[in-house]
């Protein structure tokens, strides 16, 4: 069985989310999230990036407008944060969009809109 990619640092940021979602549980905007996800990164010691600029390229020439990540952590792993009804298509296709411009190889997305956490872990 392979080893699952960044395990200790996924694992540490969901139970951050895990402890963050327990004590403002579910329907808050995302931004209340990403500010209680700033606020435990830093007591935990994660390091992170905030709205993690990407450029991205076309034709050899840099695009105007910079793909933002919600966080970056561990300088390894994509983290987008929502707050919806579900995980959709939709998201996942964003974070694999993220890997590719990034370069990276691990996305998480967090969702807070459920009544428990849920999370996807996207793989590139």
């Amino acid at each position: 069985m392979a080893e699952l990619l960044f395990k200790e640092e996924s694992f540490k940021i969901i139970g951050v989310c895990m402890e963050i979602h327990k004590s403002l549980g579910m329907g808050l905007k995302e931004i209340n999230y990403k500010d209680a996800m700033e606020i435990d990164f830093i007591e935990q010691d994660i390091n992170y990036n905030r709205e993690k600029k990407f450029m991205v390229k076309y034709k050899d020439k840099v695009l105007r407008n910079p793909y933002i990540a919600d966080f970056v952590a561990y300088d390894s792993i994509v983290i987008e944060v929502k707050s919806t009804s579900a995980i959709i298509d939709s998201h996942l296709a964003q974070a694999l969009s993220y890997l590719a411009v990034s370069g990276m190889k691990l996305a998480l997305v967090i969702n807070f809109g459920e009544r428990s956490l849920t999370w996807k872990r996207i793989v590139l």
